[in-house]
């Protein structure tokens, strides 16, 4: 069963069309997400350029081998445990805001 059964046609005229097909490829969204947000009271973002998702996988990337290297260093107890975990958090905390500031959408003002 489709989740989503209400159909909804409405007309544009060419030059309104135009723009929101533009607006609607640099979000990288389909038309149907784009109208989705905006009915939410969400503002679409442009895609974010290519080299991000290459830079996430490098960050996610350091982020494991971090993890990594402290499993083995609690277990032999030859780091500083609490410089360390700050600095997890610290990597954690950029990749969330990094996230959030290029991909989810901001509410409408």
């Amino acid at each position: 069963m489709r989740k989503r059964n209400v159909h909804i046609q409405f007309w544009l005229d060419k030059k309104e069309a135009e723009v929101f097909q533009k607006k609607v490829k640099r979000s990288g969204l389909s038309r149907e997400a784009y109208l989705r947000h905006l009915v939410n009271g969400l503002e679409p973002q442009d895609a974010p350029p290519p080299d991000y998702y290459a830079m996430m996988r490098e960050l996610h990337g350091i982020g494991n081998n971090l993890n990594q290297i402290a499993v083995k260093a609690h277990t032999l107890n030859v780091l500083d445990v609490q410089r360390y975990d700050e600095a997890c958090r610290k990597i954690d905390t950029a990749v969330k805001k990094i996230t959030e500031a290029v991909i989810l959408p901001r509410p409408m003002e």
